[in-house]
Order: C-alpha cells, then structure tokens, then sequence
C-alpha cells in the first residue's frame, strides 16, 4: 500500500487495522481505567491515597508521551520505521502488562513505574496506528472507519473484560492455583491483556501494509534531522491554522477524557460502591454503541459538529455525576458520559485526518498524540490536588468540567471545509 489518501475502501486492510483497537483496548479497559487502577488504589497503595498516586502516575506519562511522540512520528516518516516502532511499541505494552502482575500490596513504586513505562509504549503506539487511518480510509468514509475502529475497541475490551471476570474472579476458587486472598486472581487480568494484545494484534501486522522507502538514512543522521524536521512540521501546522486550532482545543478538551478514563473506576467505587467489572461492562458497551453510530453522522455532518455534540453531553453527565448522591441518577450519568466519549475520540481522530498533508501522517500524529497529553497531566493531577485540598472527591472530580468548556469553545472557531482545502482535500460538507 502507498502512502497517501485511499480512494476506495481495502475491506481486507482496514479490518485488520480496525482489529488492532480490538487488541489494544484491552489494555485500557482492564489496566488504564476499570480493574488494575481500582486494584491499585484498594490494595497495593495506602488508604485514601490511591486516587492521588493514580493520576500522578498517568501525569508522569503524559508529560513523556508528549516530549517523544512528534520526536518520533518524525523519525518514523523519514525512515520509513512506522510498522518497525508500532511493533515495538506493541512489544513494550505487551511485556509491561505481564510485569504488572507481579507488585504486592505497599509496592507502590514498583506498581507505578510498570504502568508508566507500558502506558507510554501504549500511547506510542497509537500514534503509529493513527496515522494510517490517512491511508486506508477514503475522505468520504472516513468517520465511520474511524467511529467503526473505537466501536470494535470497545467491544474488545468489553469481550476481555468479561474473560478475565469468569475465569479469574468469579469462581469461588480461582483457575491455575490463584489466590482471592493475596488478590493474585485479579494481578492475573493483567497477564490476559498481554496475551489478548499479542494475539489479536498480528493481523495489524500481516496485513496492513506500508510503503518501503528506498535507501533509508541511517538511524544516526535521522536522529540529527528529526529536530530540524519537527521545527518546519510545528511551523507547517502554525500555518494550516484550522488544523492548529483543533490541536490547541483538544489538548483542553481531551485532559478531561484522559481524567476521567483515568479515575472513574476509583471514584465510581468510593462514592458508589460501585463494582469495576460491572462498571466496564456497561460503559463498554454505550461507548461501542455511541462511537459506531455517531461514526455515520460524522461522515453526514462532519466532524467538528460532531465532536461539539459530544463535548455538550460529556459537560451534562460530568456535572449530574459530580453533584448526585443517588446511584441510580450517577448511572445514567455514566451512561450518558460513554455514549459520548466514543464518538469524542473517534471524529478527533478523523477530523484531524482529514487535515494531515499525505506523505506526513507519522508526523502530524506525533503533534495529534503532543495534544493530547501535553497538558494531560493536568487534569489527573488537578484532581489529586484538589482532592487532597478540600478533602473530596467530589470537588476534586468536579475539574472536568471546565477541561470540555473551554476546550469546545476553542473548537468553535475550526473551520473543517477549510482545513481540508489548505491540503488539497477538497470536499462539500
């Protein structure tokens, strides 16, 4: 396949790159937000401190996400290495999610510093798996391959999910000899992402195609160039001012879904009593269904408008979730919420695409995953502080809010038929 825009659908490549989500979001949803972050904060860290470590550890993250990932992308582009670091990113991710079985209650930094270095392999990642949905997906479907990616992710995680709840937490004795006791059975879920990962990633890896560049620079002068080359890509994306805009919104709006991703497990289950696997389950599926059917709308409406939906229905269900004692009203808020988080990172993502110049997609989304983690530490970090601050969850969490406020309102200033006609990608909306 070459590089450059698709103009008709290869059903066979975009499968397996939509099955990748598929693979990866296991890693999300078992480690990053519902079982491993809940666990952490009950059993591994000191009463009332997990929620602050938590989002400390995925602010350290961020901060390294966004110092490496244009680095990166622009090496990548350059050297023709884009397959080359998504596998080793995957690698990383994979290896990272067997050593987080291993901590022990009180083994707090060993804990974090685990998941610090497989979530940035995560994100890393992403960006090299972002930045084929260019290729792959013709302009006038390219919401709904993208909205059908986050959809299938879901699912994904929602089907590992529930795989890791029978065979390691629902029998009153666990499989393999592990113990409920030592909490070993759900240490366990994490080995299950990193087989779940490896396994369902190898399509993305036969099948998904890239184009070979002929005598590629050496690793050596690539890294020499790529601070020369990321200087002219910063300034080029300065220039396609739409496609700036959108970068500087979500970098705003997008601290909100890092937090509350992040969180929500942990403040579900300390206000609510709330279960994680039966947190994951539902949330799964509203944001699968959410982001498949907004994908469709996208491609109808676009995806600025679509985008300013969901950032209206994340403010609602974050307002109802932080003010609500009753469970039942904080369901429907957590509802709510996923319905429109799915289709929030899917039309970014394809809105976005649709303003990357062809021949410098790695790149663009270096500076699209720069976006969403530069200021990412903020909003976990924030919420720790304000927790520890006031003494509350509640206030603590309540920060969300004004990340998707202002980011919308940043937002509304990005023109999409323009963006797309600064590079050549010309169609009516």
């Amino acid at each position: 396949m070459s590089r450059g825009r698709a103009s008709v659908v290869d059903k066979r490549t975009v499968r397996s790159w939509i099955f990748y989500d598929f693979a990866n979001s296991s890693f999300t949803t078992i480690v990053v937000t519902f079982i491993y972050a809940r666990y952490f904060s009950d059993a591994i860290a000191a009463e009332g401190e997990g929620l602050s470590q938590w989002g400390f550890a995925i602010s350290i993250s961020a901060v390294i996400i966004a110092l490496i990932s244009p680095f990166l992308g622009a090496i990548a582009d350059s050297g023709g290495h884009r397959k080359r670091f998504l596998f080793i990113s995957t690698v990383v991710c994979v290896i990272g999610s067997v050593v987080m079985f291993f901590p022990l209650p009180g083994q707090v930094i060993f804990a974090l510093a685990t998941f610090v270095v497989a979530n940035v392999a995560f994100e890393m990642a992403n960006v090299f798996y972002n930045s084929y949905l260019p290729d792959i997906a013709p302009l006038d479907k390219i919401g709904r391959i993208s909205g059908n990616g986050w959809a299938v992710g879901y699912l994904g995680g929602l089907l590992c999910l529930i795989v890791g709840y029978y065979i390691f937490v629902a029998p009153e004795t666990p499989l393999f000899g592990l113990s409920g006791e030592s909490g070993s059975n759900i240490r366990a879920t994490t080995l299950l992402v990193a087989a779940w990962f490896a396994a369902f990633s190898i399509p993305m890896f036969l099948w998904v195609k890239d184009q070979k560049i002929e005598n590629p620079p050496p690793m050596g002068q690539l890294l020499k160039a790529a601070r020369s080359e990321l200087v002219e890509t910063f300034r080029e994306i300065r220039r396609f001012k739409h496609a700036f805009r959108l970068l500087v919104a979500r970098l705003i709006y997008n601290d909100g879904l890092i937090t509350i991703f992040a969180l929500i497990s942990i403040y579900a289950g300390n206000q609510f009593g709330i279960e994680p696997f039966l947190l994951g389950i539902v949330l799964n599926v509203a944001a699968g269904a959410g982001a498949f059917a907004m994908g469709y709308v996208d491609d109808r409406i676009g995806g600025k408008k679509t985008i300013i939906i969901s950032i209206v229905g994340l403010s609602i269900a974050a307002f109802v979730a932080v003010v609500t004692y009753n469970s039942t009203l904080f369901w429907v808020a957590l509802i709510l919420g996923a319905l429109f988080a799915g289709p929030n990172q899917a039309s970014s993502r394809s809105l976005f695409a649709r303003f990357v110049p062809d021949n410098r997609e790695t790149e663009f989304f270096g500076f699209y995953a720069f976006s969403g983690k530069f200021t990412s530490f903020l909003g976990p970090a924030l919420v720790g502080w304000m927790t520890i601050l006031f003494a509350s969850e509640r206030v603590g969490f309540s920060s969300v809010l004004v990340l998707f406020i202002v980011g919308g309102l940043i937002l509304w200033g990005v023109n999409e038929k323009e963006g797309m006609k600064a590079v050549g990608k010309v169609k009516e909306i």
